[in-house]
């Protein structure tokens, strides 16, 4: 593919170097809402290295808590998100209509729940108290799938609501006596032994996957566009395997880690590709939604199960739209 020939050729030039627009190419306005999880971090590098800009999009990334990223697209602040697959189904059930169009992430290890050094088992979180993100969150969902998995419910513990990194930082400072956090604020727990251990994660629970989508009416009105986003993002991590230090200090200072910091992050995930998409796609995602669905309904953050095929626009990564 040209464009990547073009990005290697950058990359190896260094970044300083950006990609530059080809052509008077109109430019498409589009917002993103992404939180600071190292799995969403090429888009940011498809914007700084103007990958975006070249593939005709003027993109804004807002940093929206996960809890609120939705009610941003309902009042139309954004248009695009990247959020947890199970995610999307909650939000489908609040009325915030929206279609998944490719998938950005596989958690391996990069999400997880941190105890006390005393915790033998998941089990002896009966009665505890666990910081978690609100429900309708990826962190409040791995609880409830971490509980589940363990014979319990998220009524077998006190739940304190609380983001990712508060989550974390308070569990160091000794609150809580467990927290659900991911990357990067999980690896500052392996920091720091002496607050407590990591008893699980997504290598033990396989259930955090991440997908990039946009509202019905963005995407219809848009199409250009949303081959833009889809192709801009597997640019960006063809620019990370064609400069990958760059890349990562890129990366790394937009949540405040060195190059070398958000490289020790990304090991506990995985990025996908455009194979990777096809694959993803091809029934991974349907097994898994299904499943999440019947756990959110289980939880009661959703009162019936939508009709997956609604959640979804595979044609941007099948190839038919490409």
């Amino acid at each position: 593919m040209t464009g990547l020939k073009r990005i290697g050729a950058a990359a190896g030039l260094g970044l300083a170097v950006l990609l530059a627009a080809t052509g008077a190419q109109a430019q498409t306005k589009v917002s993103i809402g992404i939180s600071g999880w190292t799995g969403f971090a090429p888009l940011v590098l498809a914007k700084e290295a103007g990958i975006f800009a070249k593939n005709g999009l003027d993109v804004t990334i807002k940093k929206i808590p996960q809890k609120d990223r939705h009610l941003a697209i309902a009042s139309g602040d954004i248009q695009c998100a990247a959020t947890t697959v199970e995610t999307w189904i909650v939000w489908d059930a609040a009325g915030i209509k929206t279609k998944q169009l490719f998938q950005l992430d596989k958690s391996y290890g990069a999400d997880g729940m941190a105890v006390r050094s005393a915790t033998g088992s998941i089990k002896d979180l009966k009665g505890k108290t666990v910081a978690a993100s609100a429900p309708g969150t990826s962190p409040y969902f791995a609880l409830a799938w971490f509980l589940k998995e363990n014979g319990m419910s998220v009524k077998d513990v006190t739940v304190v609501n609380m983001e990712p990194g508060p989550a974390a930082q308070a569990f160091i400072a000794g609150q809580n006596d467990a927290a659900m956090t991911y990357e990067p604020y999980l690896s500052a727990v392996r920091d720091k032994p002496d607050s407590g251990k990591i008893i699980a994660t997504t290598l033990d629970y396989p259930m955090v996957m991440d997908t990039f989508g946009c509202t019905p009416a963005f995407i219809a009105g848009n199409e250009a566009a949303v081959k833009g986003l889809t192709k801009s993002y597997f640019e960006a991590l063809e620019l990370i395997k064609a400069d990958q230090a760059k890349a990562y200090g890129i990366m790394g200072a937009d949540v405040k880690q060195s190059g070398e910091q958000f490289g020790k992050s990304a090991g506990f995930l995985r990025w996908s590709d455009a194979e990777g998409n096809k694959k993803f796609f091809s029934g991974e995602w349907q097994a898994f939604t299904t499943k999440a669905a019947d756990l959110l309904l289980e939880i009661g953050l959703i009162k019936s199960k939508p009709d997956i095929t609604t959640l979804v626009d595979t044609r941007f990564v099948s190839g038919g739209a490409m």
